[in-house]
């Protein structure tokens, strides 16, 4: 292979001769995404450079990052190029999607975000800024009009938040052009195109006086919000693939991205002015996004956490070191079927049971290097997405979930430790938005059901209806006492003992205890 004997102190470019086909620069920009973090490069670009090798068209993507620099600088240094490293046991493969026309930091021009929306030019809106970038109260579901940065969004001037920037953008593009648009959300928010539909609009009607009122009629006649779901296990770059990108392709990318093999996208087909031809990726188009999204945010995703939360506790990195325990390989086959998959309606021709499959091969990958510390960061937006209503759904029947009662115990005990207790390294490495107010609970709290209660009734963490749960929540502090004093094995050994024993299921024989 001659390319390993190439100089390796040169950059990735255009101009660079390097083993992986590098595609023909795009046309022109069609798309604005918002969130230029790894999952966006390894997803959402993949896909746009197979529509744009099948197609082609004006389908560029103009990258924002919010604050960091390292990534628009690393992509312009390379043309814009960068590299998709797909992981697996069996060795790593190297693609290079040359989707994107421009890159940028929101933060160093603050009005060039509206103002790249306002652009006729650009025709769809993609969005990755994670659960806790859409500035809404988890509490009521709506825009937080306390946040201090949405106030002074709403107040004029350069906008920060990415619902101001694209209120503020549409606004703009109303009373410039008028030209239809599309805001795809690729979140993982339960139907997160209507969310962010409902969030911009809230945001123009919270403007004084009649001031976003040509805004939303212009909404109302030229905009759409489609909704879609998205998969793909893309873990933090490291070191070591930066090495060895470097060996495979005989040049230094500064950029590159890990990602699984498996890549999914379901995607509600409401385009206001066309869009790229994504099935050329593998893209799926349909009107059950939300039996996508069911199937993803529960069965993968609320699993995920638990198996995160259990690794962590024991003190392991990562993700496949933790599913190789069989302990917590049957408490995730368990929460997964008993719990999450009753309250799952499987999309048309997608076989539950299949899928479970495939998830249990992903999580196992060793070479991938997913972190449980990664996939456990910022629960208290994400578990709220994926517990409330499965474990809703069978208190209603009658039955304790007590696999998703351990991933909140888990989570708290990860997060808001009580006493003593030392949760291990992975754990103080998880960041989260709420870790101060859930170590202030910790720190009033005498044992795990203050603690459950001061988070799931007092706070409402994960929604009103289930803060009303008692025994729900009281299992839960059952649960994070047994962590705390027996260890965490101890915790799953006894949910999973729980699990399987039909009578410990009946809430009124554990009321009556």
């Amino acid at each position: 292979m001659i390319f390993m004997q190439i100089s390796v102190d040169r950059k990735l470019g255009r101009s660079t001769p390097v083993p992986v086909e590098v595609p023909a620069a795009p046309a022109g920009a069609g798309i604005l995404h918002l969130g230029l973090g790894s999952f966006h490069r390894a997803h959402q670009a993949v896909y746009t450079a197979a529509a744009l090798q099948a197609e082609g068209g004006a389908w560029g993507i103009v990258g924002v990052a919010s604050r960091s620099r390292a990534v628009v600088d690393a992509m312009h240094a390379q043309d814009l190029l960068y590299s998709v490293a797909t992981i697996s046991p069996a060795g790593t493969s190297l693609s290079i999607p040359g989707a994107h026309v421009d890159a940028f930091v929101a933060a160093d021009d603050l009005r060039r975000v509206p103002e790249t929306i306002a652009d006729p030019g650009i025709r769809v809106v993609t969005i990755t800024v994670t659960e806790n970038g859409y500035s809404y109260s988890p509490a009521t579901e709506h825009l937080d009009l306390a946040d201090e940065i949405i106030q002074a969004d709403l107040r004029g001037g350069a906008p920060r938040s990415t619902i101001g920037q694209l209120a503020r953008g549409l606004q703009r593009r109303a009373s410039l052009s008028g030209a239809p648009i599309s805001i795809l959300s690729c979140d993982n928010l339960a139907a997160n195109g209507k969310h962010t539909a409902k969030l911009v609009r809230e945001f123009l009607h919270a403007l004084p006086g009649a001031e976003g009122a040509e805004a939303l009629a212009y909404l109302d006649a030229a905009v759409t919000f489609p909704s879609s779901m998205v998969d793909r296990i893309v873990p933090t770059t490291t070191a070591a693939l930066r090495a060895q990108t470097r060996h495979l392709l005989g040049a230094v990318d500064e950029a590159p991205v890990p990602a699984e093999p498996f890549t999914m996208w379901a995607i509600e087909d409401a385009f206001a002015a066309g869009r790229p031809a994504w099935q050329a990726g593998g893209a799926v188009f349909t009107d059950e996004v939300g039996r996508y999204e069911q199937m993803k945010v529960r069965l993968l995703n609320g699993t995920h956490s638990l198996i995160a939360y259990l690794g962590a506790l024991r003190g392991v990195d990562l993700i496949p070191e933790s599913i190789a325990i069989d302990e917590v390989a049957d408490a995730a086959r368990t929460v997964m079927r008993r719990e999450y998959e009753p309250s799952v309606e499987a999309p048309t021709g997608v076989d539950l049971r299949a899928y479970e499959g495939e998830l249990f091969e992903r999580w196992a990958n060793t070479a991938l290097g997913h972190r449980t510390s990664q996939v456990g960061s910022d629960g208290s937006v994400k578990l709220r997405q994926r517990i409330p209503e499965p474990a809703l759904q069978a208190l209603r029947q009658g039955e304790m979930p007590h696999l998703i009662a351990l991933t909140v115990a888990g989570y708290l005990s990860c997060l808001a430790p009580l006493g003593e207790f030392d949760p291990g390294r992975q754990a103080a490495a998880m960041t989260d938005p709420a870790r101060e107010r859930l170590a202030t609970a910790a720190a009033a709290s005498r044992g795990g059901a203050e603690l459950a209660a001061r988070v799931v009734t007092e706070q409402q963490l994960f929604g009103a209806a289930l803060a009303g749960e008692t025994a729900f929540i009281g299992r839960v502090g059952d649960l994070i006492d047994t962590i705390r004093t027996g260890g965490v094995d101890a915790a799953v050994a006894d949910a999973l003992a729980a699990s399987h024993t039909p009578e410990s299921n009946d809430l009124q024989q554990r009321s009556a205890r």
